[in-house]
């Protein structure tokens, strides 16, 4: 018995049609993406209390200008390849970090050769919490000659925060297990939807 297997015609017209419509569907899924990941990064932003928004580099020198080294907050940034900027008060007075965003993640702009080095994070405060970490941790030697060492140490706040916000940071900052406390299941879920140490 022989099988027939019917043939089909397609022609190249229709191919790049389905690749076209593939390359389209994978394109608006990369979007909505990054339109989630962005609008979460908004929400956890609005959530600390030194996000300014809008704040030119200008108004948040004048804002930094009198703190001490290792003062930040986090800013619109005014370029239009850049979502964020950090600005810090470093030992050489107030100075502007962007925060870089592709393929889902942020990271610190830097120099080409160092850029491949840095780490990169799903959220800009989890980005900001690490270089925090990292200043409190880090011993205070001294910058390499003709660089200026940055320290993120203290935020800048916009409006005090909520009193509840502030145990949610410290509670963060003692314990990794918020899910384990002997705590109603509406407050671990308070908790845990803002697991930053600042």
């Amino acid at each position: 018995m022989t099988v027939v297997r019917p043939m089909t015609c397609q022609s190249s017209e229709s191919t790049e049609a389905v690749e076209s419509s593939r390359r389209a569907d994978d394109t608006s899924r990369a979007v909505e993406s990054d339109e989630n990941r962005i609008a979460s990064a908004m929400k956890d932003l609005k959530n600390t209390g030194w996000y300014w928004g809008g704040l030119t580099a200008n108004e948040a020198k004048g804002i930094l200008q009198d703190s001490s080294e290792g003062t930040f907050l986090v800013r619109d940034s005014s370029q239009r390849d850049f979502l964020f900027t950090i600005s810090a008060v470093t030992s050489a007075g107030p100075t502007n970090l962007r925060i870089e965003y592709q393929r889902g993640k942020f990271k610190l702009d830097s120099v080409v050769l160092v850029k491949p080095k840095l780490k990169q994070f799903d959220s800009v405060v989890r980005l900001v919490d690490h270089y925090v970490q990292l200043s409190g941790a880090a011993p205070s030697a001294a910058a390499p000659n003709g660089t200026v060492k940055l320290l993120l140490t203290r935020p800048a706040y916009a409006a005090a925060p909520p009193l509840q916000h502030l145990c949610r940071v410290a509670i963060n900052r003692t314990t990794g297990r918020v899910r384990d406390l002997p705590l109603p299941d509406r407050l671990k879920d308070y908790l845990a939807d803002y697991t930053y140490h600042v």
